[in-house]
Formats: C-alpha cells, sequence, structure tokens
C-alpha cells in the first residue's frame, strides 16, 4: 500500500510539474497578445477573434483528443500537443500582422486540445478513488496557478523586456518540458489497461450525454468560463482604459492567481469529505459571477485586485470539485472522453466571451461587458442546479 502511494504520489507530482510550467509558459502570452495585436493595428473586435481562434480549435478538437488517449495511451498526444504549444509561441515572435497572429493561434488551439486532457486524465489514472479531491486539489492547482501566474509574469516581462522577447521565454520552458514528460512520465499509467472494445464516438458521447451530473458539470465549466475568458482577454485592456500601466496588469493578474492557488488544496480536501459535493459548486459559482460584476465597478489597482481575489478563491473551489466529479462519475475507460468534454467546455466558454463580449464591449463599453458575464455566471448557476443529480446507487456503481 505504502509503494503504490509513493509511486502515485512521484506521478502526480510530476504531473503537476509539467502542468504547471506548461500552463505558465503557453499563458504568458495571454496578457501580451491583447496588447501585441493592438501594437499591429487590430481592435477589440479583431482581439477577440485572435483569441477566439485558438479557442476554436481547443474546444473542438478536445474531445477527438481525448478519446485518442482512450485507445492509444496518453503520451503520444501529451507530447505532440507540448511541442505544439512551444512552437506557436516561437512563431508568435515573427508575427507582423493580426492575421498572422490568428493562424499561429489556431495551432496553439490544437496543441492544448491533445495536451490538457491528456493530462487531467493520466492524473485520474494514477490516483486511487478515495484519493481523487486531493490529487485534483493538486493538479488543478498547479494547472490554474499556471493559468493565472503566467500572465501575470508576462505582464511583469512585457513592461521590462518588450513585448517580443515574452514570446521566447515561454516557448523555451514548453519545450524544456517536453523533456521531463519524455523521461519521467512511464509509457503506460500505473493501472493496468483494459482490453476493451473501441465503439465509434458518437454512441460513445451519446453515453456520456445520459450522465446528468456529468452534463451539469459542463454546464457549469461553460458558464464559469466564459466568465474566465472575460478576465484573461479583456481584462488587460481595460486595464489600460483606466489610464494604468502593463505593470497593473501584473499585479491583477498574480492577485488572482494566488487566491486561485491557495484555495485549491482546501476544495479537494472538502471534496473527499462532503456528502453533497454539488452545494461547493454552487457556491463557487454564485460568487464568481459576483465577483465578475463588480469589476465593472472597479477603477484602482487595489479595488480590481480585491475582486480579482475574490473572483480567484471561487474558481479554485468551484472547478476543482467539477474535475474531481467528471472523474468520478464516468467509467474509467471512459474518462480521457470525459476529459475531453470538458476541455471543450473551458475553450467553448472562453471563445463566445473572446468573440461576442469584443462587440459588446465595442458598443456599451467595459462596464456593460462585466455586467453581463456576471449574468451569464447566475444563468448557468440556475442550470447547474437543474441539472444536477447525484443518485448514490450509480456512483456506487461507478466506484465499483
Amino acid at each position: 500500500m505504502n509503494s503504490r502511494r509513493n509511486s502515485t504520489g512521484g506521478l502526480l507530482l510530476t504531473a503537476c510539474i509539467i502542468s504547471f510550467v506548461c500552463f505558465f509558459g503557453s499563458y504568458m502570452r495571454i496578457p501580451i497578445v491583447p496588447l501585441f495585436a493592438t501594437s499591429l493595428g487590430a481592435d477589440t473586435v479583431q482581439v477577440g477573434m485572435i483569441n477566439g481562434a485558438f479557442m476554436l480549435m481547443a474546444g473542438a478538437l478536445s474531445i477527438p483528443s481525448g478519446l485518442i488517449s482512450d485507445r492509444l495511451g496518453r503520451r503520444l498526444p501529451l507530447q505532440g500537443g507540448m511541442i505544439l504549444l512551444a512552437g506557436s509561441s516561437f512563431l508568435l515572435y515573427w508575427c507582423s500582422s493580426p492575421l498572422q497572429m490568428a493562424v499561429i493561434y489556431l495551432l496553439f488551439g490544437v496543441g492544448l486540445s491533445a495536451f490538457s486532457p491528456t493530462l487531467m486524465s493520466y492524473v485520474a489514472d494514477v490516483t486511487p478513488p478515495e484519493m481523487l479531491g486531493q490529487a485534483y486539489g493538486w493538479y488543478t492547482m498547479a494547472l490554474y496557478g499556471g493559468m493565472t501566474l503566467g500572465p501575470a509574469a508576462g505582464g511583469f516581462l512585457g513592461t521590462a523586456l518588450g513585448l517580443r522577447p515574452v514570446f521566447l521565454v515561454a516557448g523555451g520552458l514548453v519545450f524544456i518540458m517536453f523533456f521531463v514528460a519524455l523521461f519521467f512520465l512511464p509509457t503506460h499509467p500505473a493501472h493496468d489497461r483494459d482490453g476493451l472494445a473501441s465503439p465509434a464516438i458518437m454512441p460513445l458521447l451519446k453515453s456520456l450525454m445520459s450522465n446528468r451530473p456529468l452534463v451539469a458539470c459542463l454546464v457549469a465549466t461553460l458558464g464559469g468560463c466564459f466568465g474566465f475568458g472575460m478576465f484573461v482577454t479583456f481584462m488587460p485592456l481595460y486595464i489600460r482604459s483606466q489610464g494604468m500601466t502593463t505593470g497593473a496588469v501584473g499585479f491583477v493578474f498574480a492577485t488572482q492567481a494566488l487566491a486561485n492557488a491557495l484555495s485549491r488544496l482546501p476544495a479537494g480536501r472538502l471534496y473527499d469529505r462532503v456528502k453533497n459535493r454539488s452545494l461547493l459548486v454552487t457556491g463557487g459559482l454564485a460568487v464568481f459571477a459576483l465577483a465578475l460584476a463588480a469589476f465593472g465597478l472597479c477603477h484602482s489597482v487595489v479595488s480590481l485586485m480585491a475582486a480579482a481575489a475574490v473572483m480567484g478563491v471561487s474558481m479554485g473551489v468551484a472547478f476543482t470539485v467539477i474535475c474531481a466529479l467528471i472523474a468520478d462519475v464516468v467509467p474509467r475507460e471512459m474518462r480521457g472522453l470525459a476529459m475531453g468534454c470538458y476541455n471543450t467546455s473551458v475553450y467553448a466558454g472562453m471563445m463566445l466571451c473572446s468573440v461576442g463580449m469584443g462587440m459588446v464591449i465595442k458598443g456599451e463599453g467595459f462596464r456593460a461587458g462585466f455586467f453581463l458575464s456576471g449574468a451569464v455566471g447566475m444563468i448557468v448557476l440556475l442550470l447547474f442546479r437543474f441539472l444536477y443529480r447525484q443518485p448514490a446507487s450509480v456512483i456506487s456503481c461507478i466506484r465499483s
């Protein structure tokens, strides 16, 4: 038992390091891309379309990528995705037009679609069921820590070095992690692979969509990431519109990242101990929606940091629980596909925000954009409560 726990701990630590560094490097570009695009002549609509390009590809390909990882193993899509993440970052350094940026961001999306659901499934593969909450507490802390500390570091580096060099730093970090995965993650996870038939993707998806807890989690993810897309895509431009510096972007993103990261482990422990886990998602989504709307009333770095801290805590609770719930309520042989659906929901929500809210902001201003995003969050909360069901017999059957 102790040797199994030690093996699980070592693999989980390696996965967390890879996740953190890869998302840190990839998301260093998030606050830089809008500023870099505007320096090349893009407006807010075009900035939204550029971000929407990678979210479209990441969302569209996450489901087939997850299915591939179920059938062929985790290593191939994981390492292929990392090569695309690093390569797209290097290519951005040479961009000279918004159109070129949009094309390269398509490659970024392909890379994320292969990398993210595969590594998330790997975590569930190597973790005993009774430790899923804690495992996803650690893993999602690493993932979202990278996603939110990365933009903070990108903002600081963009101020210190200029915009273009950030792309080289980001690509280099991801490329290093390719070799970490190559040498330190085994070809197959610790659990034995089952000799299962491989039905077509549509019957599998139909089977998953009959799982009400899973569908509720995907709806919550879609709506939550609509709001998160508002934050990562347009917050840099909102801060700039208030007359603040690029360094202020770093402070706001860093505050959200720290609060997000610190709430992950407590949320994971609560998941393992609380019977009705849906209440954790409900509370997290409610606070998230209120914090998002509050950004529209903030006009100083301090107030923005305060709202970002509340937003970070709410995200940490809601999304840690959602990830663990998804791994818990689907059979092991379908985890890759389920995590692909999760990642599709993530990027579909962010893409819808990037494309749609750019038009709202252009016509009505940033305040209307934040208020509307908060309202969407509340509607999604109601949908989650309506959809969620957790019959004890279903969960116990899946675990057995």
